[in-house]
């Protein structure tokens, strides 16, 4: 996948995620988020004033931190795609 695609990709489906009102089961948050954070090259630490919401936002840091940029915006992609009804 060329990376200007993959950039537009990945934008179309966090805009996607970002737009949708349904409730989204926890699990697949935490790898959203720890997708789009590495997607991100954002390294700082979780900001949830609830220490519980950080350690479970940590945690998914931590299962995702040997994946490539690239990898975790493909994931994120597959995720959304076959995760959240279209």
């Amino acid at each position: 996948m060329k990376n200007d695609k993959l950039q537009s990709d990945f934008a179309k489906a966090v805009e996607f995620v970002n737009n949708y009102t349904e409730p989204l089961p926890a699990d697949l948050l935490l790898k959203l988020y720890a997708y789009y954070k590495i997607a991100n090259k954002n390294f700082s630490n979780p900001g949830s004033e609830t220490p519980l919401i950080n350690a479970f936002k940590a945690n998914a840091l931590i299962q995702a931190k040997n994946i490539s940029r690239e990898q975790a915006m493909k994931s994120y992609i597959s995720l959304v795609k076959r995760e959240i009804p279209q």
